[in-house]
């Protein structure tokens, strides 16, 4: 009985001008993926419309890129990105805080022209 082999994931290679990460997000990020248990996988970055100022950053661990996706090497980290979503987070740098207040993944992004207050969502 034979099956049928699944296609093979239709990708592109990025580099960190798309998006890189510092070294703490780095860290944080293996530690993450080691504890669920996938050491291969990646971290995927969208931008989805909501939050108070229109778009709002979606972050996931999963185990690696869809079709149509960019994928990033950044500092022993895999991170991809679907093409909408590119458009808006070129440039991009995600970081990571212990700080109890403002702690957590947050990305500092050139092509945001304005920011809520509560940090949580921008707009292009």
């Amino acid at each position: 009985m034979s099956t049928a082999a699944e296609p093979a994931v239709q990708y592109r290679i990025g580099n960190e001008k798309l998006i890189c990460i510092t070294d703490p997000a780095s860290r944080k990020l293996r530690a993450l993926l080691e504890k669920q248990g996938r050491p291969e996988g990646a971290l995927r970055v969208a931008v989805i419309g909501g939050g108070c100022s229109g778009l709002q950053y979606k972050m996931d661990l999963v185990d690696g890129p869809a079709n149509r996706d960019i994928m990033v090497h950044s500092r022993d980290v895999r991170v991809v990105v679907d093409p909408k979503s590119a458009l808006f987070v070129s440039g991009s740098e995600l970081d990571f805080s212990e700080d109890l207040q403002k702690g957590g993944f947050k990305v500092t992004n050139p092509n945001a022209v304005a920011h809520c207050s509560c940090g949580e969502s921008f707009s292009a």
